[in-house]
């Protein structure tokens, strides 16, 4: 899976009312996943964890600066 698969997971659920709808009952990362290759997109655990880990640095910076 590339970096760009992830992002257009992410523009597709803010933009669409359904998708929020239909991932809202995930309880876990595996439970994300598996409804997102549902839908078609090709996720990885490894991937929600990079994703994750660039968020935290990003927090960080932003309450350091």
């Amino acid at each position: 899976m590339s970096w760009s698969e992830l992002e257009r997971f992410v523009d597709d659920v803010e933009a669409d009312s359904t998708l929020q709808r239909a991932l809202k009952h995930c309880r876990s990362r595996k439970e994300l996943i598996l409804a997102a290759r549902r839908l078609g997109y090709r996720i990885t655990r490894i991937d929600l964890h990079r994703a994750w880990e660039e968020d935290q640095r990003e927090q960080e910076e932003a309450a350091q600066g």
